[in-house]
C-alpha cells in the first residue's frame, strides 16, 4: 500500500494548457502544474476566477513596482483558496453521500492506502460519518499546486533604458512570485542550471527545512541524466538547499522543447537513478547539513526524502506499473494525452479536435521556438496559417507584444529582441538580401525559411486558453501554438477525467494500442532518426565532432543491449515481447550500419 493517494501527475504543459489544471483537479487529490512565466495571462486568470468563486480582485497594473511578482503571487493565493475550498466541499459530500464515496474509488489505485480503508469500512458495515471522516482526514490531502520555471526564460529588464538588478529579470521574479505566495508545494525548474537563480532561492526561508524536517516550499529539477541530477544537486546543498525531487524526462518523447541526450536512453538514465538514489542523497547530505550548520539554520538529522519521478510517452497502464514496480520511481508524469481532458486542461475545442486528429505523421519536432531548441508542435495549427499568410505578404514576424523571448542579443542593443518578432527579422532579411548574389537559389530560400519560421510562442501557447475561456485575443493574430509529444498520435478522442485516470490505472483501455509502439522502443526510433539527422546535415566534421557522433551511436547501442536483457526477463510487457525483442535488434542493426568515421575532415 502506497501513502501517495495516486501515482501519476500532470506536468506543465505550455503556458496555458495547464495554467488552472490545480483549480480543476487538486481537489480529487491530483498533482499538476502551472507554468508563472506568462503574468499577463496569470492576472486575467485572477480575475476569471476571482469573479467566478466570489473572492475579491485587485488588478496589478503593469507599471506597478514588481508587477510581475506580484501577479504571480496573487494567482496563486487565489488558486490555493479555491482548491481548499473546492478539496473540503468534495470531502464533505463524500461524508454525507455513500455514491460520492464510490465514484471517488473509481479513481483511486488499487495501491492506495485510502482506498483500502474506505473500502475496509464498507465493506464492515462500518462506514458512519465519523469513521469516514477520520479517513479522510488522515489520508486524504489535496493535489499539489506546483509551479514551473524555465530557467533560460530569464530576460533582463530594463527602466528608462537602464538594466534593473537581476530580482527583477523573468524568472528571479516569478520564483519570487511563487515565494511569497501561501502556496505549500514545489517550484520545478527546468531547462538547465541558472546559478545566479538557484542562488537566488538562499532569499528566502520557506526554502528551508523546519525543526520537524518540512518544508513549506520544496524544490524541484527536471533532469535529462544522473551526472546532470548530481552536479545539480550538489550545487544547491552547498547552499543549504535541498531538493525533494528529480523529475527524468525523456529527451525526445516528450511534448514542449526537447532536449536531447547524446544517445543516452530513458531505461539505461532511470536504472542509474534506481541504483545510486541512495548516492545522490549522500553526496547532497553532507553539503546540505554543513551548509545549514554555517548560516545557523536547524540541520536535519537524517536525508530529508527524494522523490524520482519520470515523465515522457507514457501511454499504457502496463507502463505506468512497469515504471513504478520495476524502476521504483515514485510517480509517473502523464502530459499530452491530457490535453484531451476538458475537466483537466486549458484548450480550445478546435485546437482540441486537430489533436484528437493527429497521426504519427502530423507530430513533429520543429524548429520555431524562439530558444533555438527543438520544439514538438502538430502540423495544422491557426499559428502556423497566419505565420505563412505573414511571410507571403512579405511581413514575417510577430509583432512580439509580451517580450517573453526577446533574449537576443546579436545586434548589439542593450535590450534583448526575439527572433520570432518583426523586428529582428527584418533586420536578418535585409542581411541575407545583401548577400543574394553570393548565394544559389537554393541556399537564399533555405535561409529565409530559417529566419521566418520562429513562432511568437508567448501568444500562441497561451491563446488556447483566452478562446476556451472566452478572454478576448487583442493585437496581431497568431492563432494557437500547442507542443504534444509523438504520444499524442495514439489518443484520438476527448475523454472524461474519470476514463482518462481508469485507463491509467488499467481499469479501462481508451483505445486500441495494439499496433501503438512500446514507449522505450519509439524513444529509441526517434534517438536513431535524430543521430541520422545530425549525419545528413554534416559533410565534413572535426575529429572532436566525429568523436562525440561515435560516442552518440555507442551510448544507443548500449542502451540496446540493456533493453534486449530487460525484455527478455521481466514479467511486463509479456504479450508483446517477441514484437518488442525484434524491433530492438531491427534497430540495432541499424545503428550499426550507420558509419560516421568517414564524415571526418
Amino acid at each position: 500500500m502506497s501513502k501517495h493517494l495516486h501515482t501519476f501527475h500532470i506536468p506543465v504543459m505550455g503556458l496555458a494548457f495547464t495554467i488552472d489544471s490545480p483549480v480543476r483537479v487538486a481537489q480529487y487529490g491530483i498533482d499538476s502544474v502551472i507554468s508563472i512565466m506568462d503574468d499577463d495571462l496569470i492576472d486575467r486568470m485572477t480575475a476569471f476566477y476571482a469573479v467566478k468563486f466570489k473572492h475579491p480582485y485587485e488588478q496589478v497594473s503593469l507599471k506597478a513596482e514588481d508587477s510581475k511578482a506580484k501577479r504571480i503571487t496573487n494567482y496563486l493565493n487565489l488558486v490555493d483558496k479555491v482548491v481548499t475550498e473546492k478539496f473540503e466541499t468534495f470531502k464533505s459530500e463524500m461524508i454525507e453521500k455513500k455514491e460520492k464515496i464510490d465514484e471517488f474509488l473509481a479513481i483511486l489505485p488499487s495501491t492506495s492506502e485510502l482506498k483500502q480503508k474506505l473500502e475496509d469500512l464498507i465493506q464492515s458495515g462500518k462506514n458512519n460519518i465519523n469513521e469516514v471522516k477520520a479517513a479522510l482526514d488522515q489520508y486524504f490531502h489535496p493535489g499539489s499546486i506546483d509551479v514551473n520555471i524555465m530557467t533560460k526564460v530569464d530576460k533582463e529588464n530594463f527602466k528608462d533604458g537602464e538594466p534593473l538588478p537581476s530580482m527583477y529579470n523573468d524568472a528571479h521574479a516569478a520564483l519570487r512570485g511563487f515565494a511569497n505566495s501561501t502556496a505549500r508545494s514545489s517550484v520545478i525548474f527546468s531547462a538547465g542550471m541558472n546559478p545566479r537563480l538557484y542562488s537566488y532561492l538562499e532569499s528566502f526561508d520557506d526554502f528551508y527545512p523546519d525543526a520537524d524536517n518540512n518544508f513549506k516550499k520544496k524544490i524541484v529539477l527536471k533532469v535529462s541524466d544522473f551526472r546532470s541530477a548530481m552536479v545539480q544537486g550538489n550545487f544547491l546543498a552547498k547552499k543549504g538547499l535541498w531538493v525533494s525531487e528529480y523529475r527524468i524526462e525523456s529527451g525526445l518523447n516528450c511534448g514542449g522543447h526537447a532536449f536531447a541526450t547524446d544517445g543516452l536512453l530513458l531505461g539505461p538514465i532511470i536504472e542509474e537513478f534506481k541504483e545510486k538514489k541512495q548516492e545522490l542523497a549522500a553526496s547532497a547530505y553532507d553539503l546540505f547539513s554543513k551548509s545549514l550548520e554555517s548560516k545557523g539554520r536547524t540541520v536535519p538529522a537524517e536525508f530529508p526524502p527524494i522523490k524520482i519521478t519520470v515523465q515522457g510517452g507514457v501511454g499504457t497502464s502496463e507502463e505506468q506499473d512497469f515504471l513504478l514496480n520495476y524502476y521504483e520511481v515514485d510517480s509517473v508524469g502523464w502530459g499530452s494525452p491530457f490535453l484531451l481532458v476538458p475537466e483537466a486542461t486549458s484548450v480550445d475545442d478546435d485546437t482540441r479536435k486537430l489533436l484528437a486528429n493527429a497521426k504519427e505523421k502530423d507530430l513533429y519536432l520543429s524548429n520555431i521556438s524562439p530558444l533555438g531548441i527543438p520544439f514538438n508542435t502538430v502540423r495544422g495549427t491557426t499559428n502556423e496559417f497566419h505565420k505563412n499568410q505573414r511571410i507571403a505578404a512579405g511581413k514575417a514576424g510577430s509583432s512580439c507584444p509580451k517580450k517573453y523571448l526577446a533574449l537576443s542579443k546579436d545586434y548589439g542593443q542593450n535590450e534583448g529582441i526575439c527572433t520570432a518578432s518583426k523586428k529582428y527579422q527584418d533586420l536578418k532579411l535585409k542581411e541575407l538580401e545583401d548577400r543574394r548574389n553570393e548565394l544559389s537559389f537554393e541556399e537564399f530560400n533555405k535561409e529565409h525559411a530559417a529566419a521566418t519560421e520562429k513562432a511568437c510562442l508567448c501568444v500562441g501557447l497561451a491563446n488556447a486558453s483566452h478562446l476556451e475561456l472566452g478572454f478576448p485575443v487583442k493585437g496581431q493574430k497568431q492563432g494557437v501554438v500547442i507542443c504534444p509529444g509523438p504520444n499524442m498520435a495514439y489518443f484520438s478522442k476527448t475523454v472524461s477525467l474519470k476514463d482518462m485516470i481508469q485507463h491509467i490505472y488499467g481499469k479501462i483501455s481508451l483505445e486500441d494500442h495494439s499496433q501503438r509502439p512500446n514507449m522505450f522502443v519509439k524513444e529509441l526510433k526517434l534517438y536513431i532518426g535524430n543521430l541520422a539527422d545530425q549525419m545528413t546535415a554534416a559533410t565534413e566534421l572535426k575529429p572532436q565532432q566525429v568523436k562525440k557522433l561515435e560516442a552518440f551511436r555507442n551510448n544507443l547501442l548500449q542502451g540496446i543491449s540493456y533493453y534486449k536483457t530487460v525484455f527478455a526477463n521481466t514479467s511486463f510487457f509479456k504479450k508483446d515481447q517477441s514484437k518488442i525483442i525484434s524491433e530492438l535488434e531491427h534497430y540495432e542493426e541499424e545503428v550499426q550500419q550507420l558509419t560516421i568515421a568517414e564524415l571526418s575532415v
